[in-house]
Formats: C-alpha cells, structure tokens, sequence
C-alpha cells in the first residue's frame, strides 16, 4: 500500500548513520561522568533495585542476568552474563564492581561457569556508584518498552572513567582507558578542584600513571605523557621478573607478573614455540608454580647461560613486553570526545557539583514540607481544646476535617 521511492545511496547512508551513532552512544563508548556503559550501568541499577548490594547475601548470576534482560537491556544473556563476569574479575577491573564466588574464570584464559552455577553481588565500592540515586540526583529515562525508568547516568561518588578505565571498539572510533589508582585519582580530583588553572603537569605530580591490576613495569614517562597531554599514548608494559641462581650456579628467570590483558597460557605457548623453533637455544625447562598466592612462571636456563640476554629476548619475542594503545575517547553530552587527564577530571567534578545540588534541593524540599506538617501540630497544640470541641461539634469526618 505504501511504497516509497528512495536513492539507495542515501538510503544507505543515513541508515549507516543511524546505526553507526546507536552503536557510539548506546554500546561501545563510556560517558564521561559516570565511566560506564550502558550495559554495566544497566546492571548495577538492576542490581541495587532488587537488593543484591555489598551487605547482602549472593545470589545466582542468572538471577540478575534475567532482571537485567527483561526491564532494562534488550540483549542475549551471553553478553550480559560477560559483562557481569568481566566486573568480577580481579586481573581485569582495578577495583571490581561485582564480589563473584564461583568459577569466574582466569589469567590463563579458563572460561567462567555456567550463570547458573556462579553468584555474586554489589562490591561495596560499587554501592558508592549508586548512592544518592533515589534522591533525584540524576536524570531517568524509560527502559526499552517504556513500561519502567532506568538512569542517563549514575551519581558515581568513584571517579570511576580513570579509576577502573575501558576500552570498547564502535563504528569507526574505539576507546582505551587505562585503570588507575583510586588514591592517586581522587589526589588529581583535589588538586583541580582547589586550583582550577592547575596545569596537566603538575596534575602528573599526583596521578603518576596507570596502575594495572596484573601490576608490571611501565617502560619509561613518555608514552604516559602522551596520553595525559592529547588523549592517545603509547604505554610500554614489560613483566616483572627475577633471575635466581639454583643448584650447580644454574640460573632461572622467575615471572611474577604480566602485562596488563596478557593470557598466561598463550605467552607460555609463545615461550614454547620459540624453543621449539630454536629461536631460543638457551631454555632447558618451562614450568607454572602459580598459586593462589600469585604467578611465578620459572624459566630454566642450560648451565653457563646468560639469563639477562634470554631475558631480553623474551621480552623482544613474546607478550612479555606489550603495549596498551591509550586512546581516551569519551561521550561528553551525547558526543564523542578525545580528552586529556585535565578535561575528564573536570567533567567529572561538574557531574558531581550537580549530583550535590540536585540531592541538597531534594533533601531540602523533604524537609519543608516535613517542617509544614510539624508547624501545623505545633499550631494544634497550642489549641488543643478548641480543636477537640470543634471534632465533637462535628457530624461526620468529613465536617471536622473541613471545619
């Protein structure tokens, strides 16, 4: 009945755009002021509005999977169920959202369990994100099918954005945010508020650089600089290792921690590979004494071999040296921003300047009208026994409340 005649090429075009920006500010891209995406926010909200905060007990993932899927993210449980798992993961959140128990998975690339086999709850750092949020301190807006309200943004008490970082690929643009320290951040947040003409430099003086949850070395100042300056860097990351001299002077190289976003097992692999390939002659045995305590991957080496040369050429061949692409790209009221360390502190003190105010009306508002009520008892009392002839003189409820 209705046929439309349209160009293919625009058609095409802006239904590319339409998608492309849905991906950009619906998905893959963080908002500056709370540090989330929608998925993570729409967990966390989920989460708190069936009571499954950091003082309560756990329960099933699948649980919250179904509670997010059904009012507010209308997408398939896997890339829930990923989500929650990645906020619960000690080696990939600096500070994690979600306090898992069960298998959720591991350095070596061992998948999670089941959703219905794993449990887990709100980390109290994660409660911080939420508080104040019933006291109209942000913006709400309808879920998918209109029939609930889900939040634009969290209050976020955590500067979250630098403190746990991102990373996340949309349509033509991609971020990565490196992860901080929570100490230092909220020193920098300080620093901006008491001097807002403080310079990226001395903010550096503070906020030293990122602070990846594997630990590692960062190889020297510049890529860091980069990225706090213009928004793109690139950070050199090395393992941490020893050399230990065992039985007969034989020497071992012993790895105690990697690169940030490193598979323990595939650098094992790449280790293995280069001996095999006799790139490497010098390694006699390969072995993973990690524990709970933490990683030692022990390197031994033939006798009279030089550890500090096969050390630098694990590092020159392998994933024992990386590089994380710092690229800060973030929605800044609906649009996408590149920022340096100056700006993203800033816009998150204006979100929270608000949050402040918009909390303080509230409160203030409960309070007048509380003081109205309490003004009013105070009026009857001091006419106790002209209002209680007044009810007697009455015929019905309705007169006396009247009169």
């Amino acid at each position: 009945e209705k046929i439309v005649t349209k160009d293919i090429e625009d058609e095409l075009k802006e239904s590319y755009l339409n998608y492309s920006m849905s991906v950009i500010i619906n998905r893959a891209l963080p908002d500056v002021r709370d540090g989330l995406k929608p998925s993570i926010r729409r967990i966390l909200f989920a989460m708190q509005q069936i009571g499954v905060t950091h003082d309560k007990p756990t329960v099933k993932c699948a649980t919250i999977v179904g509670e997010v899927m059904g009012k507010y993210h209308p997408h398939g449980d896997s890339p829930i169920y990923g989500t929650l798992v990645r906020m619960a993961q000690d080696f990939s959140m600096r500070y994690m959202l979600i306090d898992g128990q069960g298998n959720f998975g591991s350095i070596d690339g061992d998948p999670p369990g089941a959703m219905r086999y794993t449990e887990g709850r709100m980390s109290a750092i994660a409660n911080e994100m939420l508080t104040d949020i019933n006291k109209n301190a942000v913006d709400f807006r309808p879920n998918y099918d209109e029939r609930l309200q889900e939040p634009v943004v969290l209050p976020s008490k955590l500067p979250n954005l630098l403190v746990n970082g991102t990373s996340g690929i949309a349509v033509a643009m991609a971020t990565n945010i490196p992860p901080h320290n929570i100490c230092e951040i909220v020193d920098g947040t300080i620093m901006l508020l008491e001097n807002p003409d403080v310079t990226i430099d001395e903010l550096m003086t503070v906020i030293t650089g990122p602070d990846f949850p594997t630990g590692s070395l960062i190889l020297g100042h510049q890529g860091i600089r980069d990225a706090y300056r213009t928004g793109k860097g690139s950070i050199v990351m090395r393992a941490k290792a020893v050399i230990e001299v065992g039985k007969g002077g034989r020497e071992s190289i012993v790895v105690t921690e990697i690169p940030y976003q490193v598979n323990k097992t595939k650098m094992k692999e790449q280790i293995a590979n280069l001996v095999r390939a006799k790139t490497i002659t010098s390694i006699s045995d390969l072995r993973d004494e990690s524990d709970k305590d933490g990683i030692r991957l022990v390197v031994e080496l033939k006798r009279d071999e030089m550890a500090q040369v096969v050390l630098n050429q694990l590092y020159k061949h392998t994933s024992m040296q990386s590089t994380f692409g710092a690229n800060t790209l973030a929605l800044v009221n609906n649009q996408p921003k590149v920022l340096n360390l100056k700006q993203m502190l800033h816009y998150y003190i204006e979100h929270r300047i608000e949050v402040v105010i918009r909390r303080t009306r509230f409160d203030l508002e409960r309070a007048l009208r509380r003081a109205h009520i309490l003004e009013g008892y105070k009026v009857a009392l001091a006419n106790l026994d002209k209002i209680v002839a007044t009810i007697r003189g009455s015929e019905s409820p309705v007169e006396a409340r009247e009169n």
